[in-house]
């Protein structure tokens, strides 16, 4: 595997690898500040931002940075999570320094266009609506804040129609001043690529970054709670959250695998029991989700209102006999397969990789080679799944619902007894 990791003299991240049998590079530029980096009066700022880099700069007009990157037949896009925030680019290799000057030029000379910025403001409260208008979304933010609550990480990322429309180009200039520093991003570029010749075109457009740190996010601590709203869809919409390892903790690797036994595919316990045996819902899954200092195991599952009571109460039956009777090895061994076949495939997509690298460098400081995170799947036996579902399972709970529920005090009932005895979750 032919990565190649350089740092420029003002702390940017420079990391590449070279895929030979890709014939474009894929290519982009990571912050490690997204929505938890905000302040309670910043909500949604960081989202904003990534928006408005799109929509002029000194150089450049909305319109002329589509059409350059799109004349040579590549794109552009950008995300927002809760830790960071990506721009990134697929172009023919010939085209990598365009690429790169235009990801460059978005990020240090953004124009923030009052009359764009009014245009985009219009466009982020349409996104926010229509999430509003998806029970996936809200069941999802409902969790983050019961799980988080009164803290950055538990806040939704598009931020709220009263925070968005306070928003000026000074408030986005001072979070951009704050937080894009060389030390705090990584340019991380995969497949046809030249890493001499990333550097040095890195060296030519980014040199303008300032070396100094940047804010340390507030931490976030795991507290449990519950969140209901009894939209009328036609569905209930249920959420269960218990506190998971984080991001850089050992037992990351074994909560994928536990999500992967309880809720990673058709075979999975949950989806056997709960929709092949039970039919009591057309989708249900469990994956773990990790930040850099606490995370969330979690199970989602949507079924008929007047069913939602039995739908929690199996659910929670099937992790209690988890807990207890434990993991087989066929089981073990199906979701290591699986996780493999994850690894490997990503290594064939230039895109998925480059972020990869890119989450690496920021999260955990280093690219851990795929023979390194495979030794870590590998390592993970039945007793580990055991252990740490029973120390999952003595966290509080969160629970978020979205949707009519019918016999509300027969699921409050079911959600009061999501408690394993102390003696097992020691």
């Amino acid at each position: 595997m032919s990565v190649t990791q350089s740092t420029l003299s003002n702390g940017l991240t420079v990391v590449s690898h070279t895929m030979p049998e890709v014939e474009t590079v894929s290519l982009g530029i990571w912050i490690g500040a997204g929505s938890r980096s905000e302040q309670l009066t910043e909500h949604g700022i960081a989202h904003f931002l990534e928006h408005m880099a799109f929509k002029g700069t000194k150089r450049r007009s909305a319109r002329q940075i589509v059409e350059e990157i799109e004349a040579v037949g590549g794109d552009i896009n950008a995300a927002t999570s809760v830790d960071s925030t990506g721009y990134y680019a697929r172009v023919l290799p010939k085209d990598m320094p365009l690429a790169l000057d235009i990801l460059s030029d978005i990020i240090l000379e953004p124009r923030f266009d009052g009359a764009e910025l009014a245009r985009e403001r219009d466009v982020i409260l349409q996104e926010i609506a229509a999430s509003s208008d998806s029970p996936d979304d809200i069941v999802y933010d409902f969790i983050s804040e019961a799980a988080f609550p009164d803290q950055p990480v538990g806040r939704t990322i598009l931020g709220t129609a009263q925070s968005v429309v306070g928003f000026e180009r000074d408030h986005l200039g001072a979070y951009l001043t704050t937080h894009y520093h060389g030390p705090n991003m990584v340019l991380a570029a995969a497949g046809a690529v030249d890493h001499n010749a990333l550097v040095a075109e890195a060296e030519r457009r980014l040199a303008g970054l300032s070396s100094e740190g940047t804010p340390v996010p507030q931490q976030a601590v795991y507290a449990g709670g519950r969140r209901h709203s009894a939209k009328p869809f036609e569905q209930t919409h249920l959420m269960i959250a218990l506190e998971a390892s984080a991001y850089h903790q050992p037992e990351y690797f074994k909560s994928q695998i536990l999500a992967g036994a309880l809720g990673g595919g058709m075979s999975s316990r949950l989806f056997q029991e709960v929709r092949e045996r039970r039919g009591l819902c057309y989708s249900v899954y469990a994956f773990s989700s990790g930040l850099t200092d606490s995370g969330m195991f979690v199970v989602h599952a949507a079924g008929a209102p007047e069913k939602a009571h039995e739908l929690f109460s199996v659910i929670r039956d099937e992790l209690e006999r988890a807990a207890a009777d434990g993991f087989d090895q066929a089981e073990l061994a199906r979701v290591k397969a699986q996780m493999k076949m994850g690894l490997l495939a990503a290594l064939e997509s230039s895109s998925a990789r480059v972020e990869q690298l890119a989450r690496h460098i920021l999260f955990r400081g280093r690219v851990l080679p795929t023979s390194e995170l495979v030794e870590r799947i590998e390592a993970v036996e039945t007793a580990d799944l055991q252990a740490l579902l029973q120390k999952v399972l003595g966290t509080p709970v969160s629970l978020a619902t979205v949707g009519p529920v019918v016999n509300l005090g027969q699921f409050e009932a079911v959600a009061d007894k999501f408690i394993v005895p102390a003696s097992r979750a020691a």
